[in-house]
């Protein structure tokens, strides 16, 4: 016991008058890792509760399981310093560093992190939203981290945003309070087809997608949206079952494929761009 005494009291390195010692050492690595299983354990406790409820009560979950989390890890933090010695003074002074430290370089870090506390407390994103950024990017939130919140794309591509830009942007949140989403798909016809015809083949052909929804003030609708070069512009307005709304690539394609085969059954013409060719003969070559 006395050796093993003698070894935990051993100095590895001293620094003015701040000897760091062996047992403080272990006990700060223990500290660390204690505080990491704890905060693994009580975010997987958190996920299988979510799992067991309904969408909003997964949210206000979430949301506390993430703010216990950082709020364990701080604590860890804080003990594993005390476990190696340093006195709250001395933390003190750590704090006064790290706040130099944040003014010189820690400031996109430390945005990132507030940011994202804001994001869970205002809950204007929330696992599972599917979102549009300023430039064009869609996707499914996955997970929102301590730096960046992790959207997955319809490719199955993960991509990581940091949390400062998705709450100083602009983001469209398709999914924020309603999962139902009103789609527009343009068409065009040629000149000199009948109207009503075209609005009852492409409403037939709206019917036809089996997610589409044809309810009370939500009815599919066509719109006539102007007069082209070479043809009349209409609009086709879809309310769309929820699960459908995170996939608007391979709805649109649905709703096209079904106007043209619709178009097909009515024999209703798709425009071809038209010119006009006027040609001028030259008349002193015809005198000749």
């Amino acid at each position: 016991m006395h050796d093993i005494n003698l070894v935990l009291d051993t100095p590895i390195f001293k620094f003015g008058s701040y000897s760091l010692l062996v047992g403080e050492l272990i006990s700060f690595l223990a500290a660390l890792l204690i505080t990491f299983l704890i905060a693994n354990l009580t975010q997987r406790a958190f996920k299988r509760l979510a799992n067991r409820k309904g969408m909003m009560t997964v949210t206000s979950i979430y949301v506390i399981g993430r703010i216990i989390h950082y709020i364990i890890l701080f604590v860890g933090f804080l003990i594993s310093l005390l476990a190696l010695g340093i006195k709250l003074t001395e933390l003190a002074l750590v704090a006064s560093a790290l706040g130099v430290g944040i003014g010189l370089g820690l400031q996109g870090l430390v945005n990132n992190f507030v940011s994202g506390i804001m994001i869970l407390l205002e809950k204007s994103l929330k696992v599972g939203d599917f979102i549009e950024l300023a430039d064009g990017m869609v996707g499914e939130v996955k997970e929102i981290q301590m730096r960046a919140t992790l959207i997955r794309t319809n490719d199955n591509i993960d991509v990581l945003i940091p949390n400062a830009t998705l709450t100083s942007g602009m983001v469209t949140n398709w999914t924020l309070s309603d999962n139902l989403r009103r789609f527009r798909i343009p068409f065009s016809v040629a000149y000199g087809s009948d109207k009503e015809i075209v609005r009852q083949a492409v409403l037939e052909a709206a019917r036809e997608v089996k997610y589409t929804l044809d309810i009370e003030g939500k009815e599919p609708k066509v719109w006539m949206t102007g007069f082209g070069d070479s043809s009349l512009n209409f609009t086709l307005g879809v309310w769309v079952e929820p699960d459908f709304v995170k996939h608007p690539t391979s709805l649109m394609s649905d709703y096209l494929w079904a106007i043209d085969d619709s178009f097909r059954k009515y024999e209703i013409e798709i425009p071809f761009p038209q010119r006009d060719l006027h040609i001028r003969s030259d008349c002193r070559q015809d005198a000749n």
